[in-house]
Order: structure tokens, then C-alpha cells, then sequence
């Protein structure tokens, strides 16, 4: 999730028109049944271009018609049992009283056995190859051995999703990104990125990283080649001079957030992948397709300037190859990634997965962007508990679709198929894979709602609700708010929550149609002009801004990570952790736990199977204002002279040995 102030700003064209703002007759319609939960919840001033429908009504009416189990609340408002701690931004992290928070891997440690020691005056792209990778992002936990719920050992698999040159290297400045980085620290920039599989065990109460592991990889957009997989393979908009058969790609680039299948592997979703391109194609058949994607001979990087495959001008189809979840066996080194071209190409954010009633699965997914859409895939094959191997092609045969938010409440799942519909020849559509690869311009012809940057998506394994983060969107008028976007100039964000309707007692996430509710708006309670609303009793160091990530625990609680990018020292509240119960006197009410150093995003909360350890992600510490390697705003971890920044992951436990939150 790079933060806007690191990002290439690109707004897309498609924003909404056609979206209705004015709620007052849905509100009219639906507010009798709602009367008696007015006071479960806290408004703080009408919201921007219509007034907002009771975020909590729907899960209750949707739990009542699906008969889904939510966790009991016994004793008080909220489950929580940790004590809050403030907003204070410090150089830095802290944790709630009773629990440590340990950093366990930094870029540049040791990954895979070959590796060097870490020296931040002497780096290249061998070196790299073989470390922690930049800017860690997404986490998820894999128990050893495979299929068991082991939560003291087990393999991480963690994304590195962008780098920051100017705390890197010394002698450098933001700027100098494009202008003035050599060969050799673009080749040491591509080996950051990527992903890392470091094996972990718990001994004692504390986290270790296990030296010379057979699982211990690095993956990297250097050195690791991929598949691709499904639908696009072998089609000539995916060609290049270095593939003339669109079907191997060298590494992967700008992993985000991701998620587990339930066989056992992880996709990793590629989100801005256009920041690294020069060039805009001008005068090929794909010039208005890299637009669309934000492709404007504007890059955050200079890669282009040394690599021809980062220029479109000289390779047009190269980014065609970026912007799609990739497949990866964490308990398999020799299997070649893949990457699935069936779910769709866009700036993928997250995959949370859940299997149907009827054995098919389903993967939902959102294009991190203002105005972009949530999306999902359904495998036309059904998940094998027995047979993993079985498992391994579903993601290549499905049907993608995308989110239309109706005013009344109902969310409409669209399908995308070649030849249904708009997506035909006459729209310049001449097969699935020329969907696929424009899938952005296929959303907005079918008709799906433009959201406020959907980023994680989650399904509650105790639920079965999904829930979306939408980060934030300043570039909404009032006259584009809609019943799921309903705050123009939305600074601060809100979460979704989406309710699925049951079959054979079991959530059901092919369903055409589900029921959807606001979770909560993010803000200042206090502050009427941000139009936020939670539960009435959230603290002032309760509230957040900007939702990115999430994870739930076993017991369904919601936890929520923030990115608040420039807007941190504005707003003057560090990023961090937040979590709230889902469903009872609780609900939406959101208390601080972690708070990340100074200048960091937190990314990738992720439970061991017990609930007694969160991983999470400290991602860019020091990326702040004038802030560079000889200068940093923090020296986190480390706080050695020697040393600058060093994202890192972070293992936190409870000081008794009991399940995080109580």
C-alpha cells in the first residue's frame, strides 16, 4: 500500500457520473426498522452529499437471515480486554501495556543460506538477492508441518512491495529516484523487491528466524522467473522480445497485500506497477491501455533509463506481464510461481478466500486506486481437502466479477465474460484475454460501482461476512457520493462489510447478490466536518484514519491496519493497529493497540492459528518530509548511527502467553 506521497498520482477518467447521490429516499424507506439501533452508534455531523444509513442495521438483519454465528460479548461493550494506548508519534513503535512487540527480521538480514551481512554502505543486487527484502508488506503464516494448525512453527511469506532510494543509498534525495540512481542500484532495487520465505519457530515465549532452512527463499523481480497461467498465456499482447511466447515473465513487482488458499499456498497481489515505467507507448495499440493503468512517461523510478523491458516505448507489452495475483508454494522451492491471469489484471490488493457450499472457491480482491472497483473470482472447480495437488490448477478456470453497490443495500456480483454484455468485439474486446488485461475498462462497460480505493479484502472465518478497507479518496465531489461512497473530499476512509446469504448454513460467496452495510466512517468523531461514525463510546485514541489492511482473530474481531501516508503529521497521529468486535454491544468500537515509528505505514496483520501472535509489518520507517539515509527522520530498529531505516516484521505476544486482545 504505497502511500500517496510515494506513489505516481493518477486519477482515472472513469469517475463515476452516473452515481446517484441523493439517499433520502432510501433512508425514508429503511429507517423505521432501524429506530431502535440509533443508539449503537455515533454521528458526528450529517455526512457530504446525503445523509448515511445506519452502518450497523444490516449485519443484524443479514445475521438474522442467514443464521451465521457471531461471537458472544460477555460483560461489557467491548471483548477487547487490552488497554489503550495513545496516538503519540514517536521515533519508536509501541505496544499495549502486557505485551511485547518484537522485531524479528529487517531488511538485510540473512534469508537464504548463501547470504553476506548486511552492510548499508556496500550493497548490491547479489547481496539483496539473498536478504530481506525492501518495504515488507503483506505476511502470512503457513504452519509446519503442511496442513497442520502448528502456531510455534511455520513459514512466513512476506511481500517487499516497493523501495524508497533515498533511504537506501547514501547521498540521495527522492528526486534523484529517476535522475540519478546507477545501473547497479537499480539492480539492487529490483533484488528488494519481491517476497521473502523465512522459516519461524517460538521457543520460550519468543520468535526466531531458522538459519540455513530448506524453505528459506527469495524471490525476487531480478532473478525469479514465472508463469503465466490461464486465459492470457501465449497471447500476443503478452509477446516480447525476450518471450516471444508470453508464457515466462522475470519476477513479479509491487506486492501489496495477499492472502492464503485453503491448499496452502499464497497469492501475491501485484499492485503500482506502472510507477516503474518510462515511456508511454505513443502510437501502439496499447498506449490507452497503459493510460488507463497510469503509464504516462511519468515514473517514480528510473529503471527505464538502464533496462529497455522498463521502457514501453521499446516494449509496449511489457506491463501487460504486471498487475496480477501471483500463485506461490511456500512449502515447494522448486515449483515456478504463476501467475493467474483469471483473476483479472489491475493494482491488485489482497485475495481473501473462502471455499462455497457447493466446493468451488472464491477469491476477492481490490484495484488499490480512487474510483477503481472491488472484485471476485469464482473457480468453475471444486477445492480437494484431500488432494492438494488437484488444487493447484483451480485458479485458471473461473469466472471474475465485479461489485455494483445498489442504494437499497444490495450488492450486485457482475459477471465479466467475453461476448456477454458490452464485452464484445465492438468495444475493441476480442477475447477473454483482451478482458482480462483491460479489466478496468470491462468493469466500468458492465456497470460496477467506483469505490474510495479498495485496498484489503477479508473474509471473517467466524461470520463469514467480508470486509473491505476503502483507504481514503480526496478527489470525490458530493456530486459523485453514492450510498457506499457517500463522503465527498473522503480523506479519512471507511471499511465495508459485506454479507453473503447462506446455504446449507454455510455462507455462500457465489451468490449473485448480497447484502452490504458501511462497518464504519473513519475520522475524528469530534470533529464534525470529517462526518465520522463508530461506536459512541470509541476514545479519543480510538478513532482512525485511512484503513488499509485487516485481519481477524479466532474469535472474528476485527483488526485494522492504517496508512495514512502524508497525512500522518497533518492529522498527528502515528499509524498503527486498531481493533473492534464485529457484532454486539462492541461493535465498531475501535481501540488502539500498535502504533508503528515515525514516518512508517503498518502493513500485513497475521495470526498464528492460537491467536497468541500477531505478525505484523512495519513498512518504509523514515519515509517522511527531507528524510534520507544520511538524515533519516528514525533509525528504526536498529537506532545505530551506522544504520538507517529498516522496515521490518514484528512479532507481538502476550506478556502472559495468552491470545492477543483477550
Amino acid at each position: 500500500m504505497t502511500a500517496d506521497t510515494t506513489r505516481t498520482d493518477f486519477t482515472c477518467e472513469t469517475a463515476c457520473a452516473d452515481q446517484t447521490p441523493a439517499l433520502n429516499t432510501l433512508i425514508d424507506a429503511r429507517l423505521s426498522r432501524r429506530a431502535a439501533l440509533r443508539g449503537l452508534f455515533v454521528s458526528s455531523a450529517a455526512v457530504v452529499g446525503g445523509s448515511m444509513v445506519s452502518h450497523f442495521a444490516m449485519m443484524q438483519d443479514a445475521a438474522a437471515a442467514t443464521a451465521m454465528v457471531s461471537p458472544g460479548v460477555a460483560g461489557g461493550k467491548s471483548t477487547l480486554g487490552f488497554t489503550e494506548i495513545d496516538k503519540t508519534i514517536t521515533d519508536n513503535h509501541r505496544v499495549a501495556p502486557g505485551y511485547t512487540a518484537q522485531v524479528l527480521i529487517r531488511w538485510g538480514d540473512k534469508v537464504e543460506p548463501r547470504a553476506e551481512a548486511f552492510d548499508p554502505l556496500n550493497q548490491s543486487a547479489w547481496a539483496q538477492s539473498k536478504q530481506f527484502g525492501y518495504n515488507n508488506d503483506y505476511v502470512g503464516y503457513l504452519p509446519l508441518p503442511a496442513g497442520s494448525d502448528n502456531s510455534e512453527h511455520g513459514l512466513l511469506f512476506v511481500n517487499h512491495e516497493y523501495t524508497n532510494t533515498e533511504l537506501m543509498f547514501p547521498g540521495l534525495t527522492e528526486k534523484d529516484a529517476q535522475d540519478k540512481v546507477t545501473k547497479a542500484q537499480v539492480e539492487t532495487e529490483m533484488a528488494a523487491h519481491g517476497n521473502s520465505v523465512v522459516e519461524v519457530k517460538k521457543e520460550n515465549g519468543k520468535w526466531r528466524v531458522v538459519q540455513n532452512s530448506i524453505y528459506a527463499r527469495r524471490i525476487s523481480f531480478l532473478t525469479t522467473e514465472m508463469l503465466l497461467s490461464g486465459p492470457v498465456a501465449g497471447h500476443d499482447r503478452v509477446k516480447t522480445k525476450a518471450d516471444r511466447t508470453g508464457t515466462r515473465v522475470l519476477g513479479t513487482l509491487n506486492n501489496c497485500a495477499g492472502g492464503k488458499t485453503p491448499w496452502g499456498t499464497v497469492l501475491t497481489a501485484e499492485e503500482n506497477f506502472h510507477q516503474y515505467f518510462s515511456g508511454t507507448a505513443a502510437g501502439t495499440k496499447e498506449a490507452e491501455n497503459h493510460k488507463m493503468y497510469g503509464i504516462e512517461g511519468k515514473p517514480a523510478y528510473g529503471w527505464g533509463k538502464h533496462f529497455d523491458r522498463m521502457n514501453v516505448d521499446k516494449e509496449p507489452n511489457e506491463p501487460n506481464r504486471f498487475g496480477w495475483l501471483v500463485e506461490v508454494d511456500p512449502y515447494d522451492p522448486t515449483l515456478m510461481p504463476r501467475k493467474r491471469t483469471a483473476l483479472g489484471r489491475f493494482k491488485h490488493e489482497a485475495a481473501g478466500c473462502a471455499v462455497n457450499p457447493d466446493g468451488t472457491v472464491t477469491v476477492y480482491s481490490g484495484d488499490d486506486e480512487r474510483f477503481q472497483y472491488l472484485y471476485r473470482f469464482v473457480t468453475k472447480g471444486k477445492y480437494h481437502p484431500e488432494d492438494r495437488q488437484a488444487n493447484l490448477g483451480l485458479l485458471d478456470d473461473g469466472t471474475l466479477y465485479v461489485a455494483r453497490f445498489d442504494a437499497d443495500g444490495t450488492l450486485h456480483w457482475l459477471p465479466m465474460i467475453f461476448g456477454q454484455g458490452p464485452l464484445t468485439p465492438a468495444n475493441g474486446f476480442n477475447s477473454l484475454a483482451d478482458v482480462l488485461i483491460e479489466t478496468r475498462r470491462a468493469a466500468k462497460l458492465v456497470g460496477a460501482t467506483s469505490m474510495d480505493r479498495p485496498e484489503d479484502v477479508e473474509v471473517n472465518p467466524v461470520t463469514g461476512a467480508v470486509y473491505a478497507m476503502l483507504t481514503n479518496n480526496t478527489k470525490r465531489t458530493a456530486e459523485q457520493t453514492d450510498a457506499a461512497n457517500p463522503r465527498g473530499n473522503n480523506a479519512y476512509g471507511h471499511v465495508m462489510e459485506m454479507i453473503p446469504p447462506a446455504k446449507n448454513g454455510k455462507a455462500d460467496h457465489a451468490a449473485d447478490t448480497y447484502h452490504w452495510d458501511i462497518f464504519l466512517l473513519a475520522g475524528d468523531p469530534s470533529k464534525p466536518e470529517h462526518g465520522a461514525k463508530y461506536h459512541p463510546d470509541v476514545s479519543k485514541n480510538g478513532w482512525l484514519a485511512c484503513p488499509d489492511n485487516c485481519a481477524f482473530d479466532p474469535k472474528g474481531r476485527l483488526w485494522i491496519s492504517t496508512d495514512q501516508g502524508s497525512e500522518q503529521a497533518k492529522n498527528k497521529i502515528s499509524d498503527g493497529i486498531y481493533a473492534a468486535d464485529v457484532s454486539g454491544p462492541g461493535r465498531a468500537l475501535t481501540k488502539f493497540f500498535y502504533a508503528t515509528p515515525k514516518d512508517a505505514e503498518m502493513c500485513g496483520p497475521e495470526f498464528t492459528p492460537d491467536g497468541k501472535t500477531l505478525f505484523v509489518a512495519v513498512q518504509h520507517p523514515g519515509e517522511g518530509k527531507d528524510s534520507t539515509f544520511d538524515k533519516p527522520s528514525t533509525r528504526f530498529p536498529d537506532f545505530n548511527e551506522a544504520m538507517p531505516p529498516r522496515p521490518s516484521i514484528v512479532a507481538i505476544t502476550r506478556n502472559d502467553g495468552g491470545e492477543i486482545g483477550g
